[in-house]
């Protein structure tokens, strides 16, 4: 929950511009970078793109990065049989 504390105006707060977040419903949430994550075991790691997608819903090969793996995956369609009209 955010406090009066968080709102300050002055030099301090001039010094540490916000952060942008976007949250997606569906998928990752986007971080405006550099981002450092702290892990559930203390680790932290770091990532200095532009905007980093953080994984949400755990499934991520590379996670705490999003790699895509919330979206459904389909099945492709197989070839038409040949002499098929």
């Amino acid at each position: 929950m955010p406090s009066a504390s968080d709102n300050a105006v002055g030099p301090a707060a001039a010094a540490k511009p916000a952060r942008r977040v976007s949250v997606d419903p569906q998928g990752p949430v986007l971080v405006e970078g550099p981002v450092e994550i702290v892990l559930d075991d203390g680790t932290v790691v770091r990532s200095d793109r532009f905007v980093v997608a953080v994984c949400t819903c755990r499934r991520s090969r590379t996670y705490p990065w999003c790699d895509t793996s919330h979206r459904p995956r389909e099945q492709a369609a197989p070839p038409p049989a040949e002499g098929a009209p």
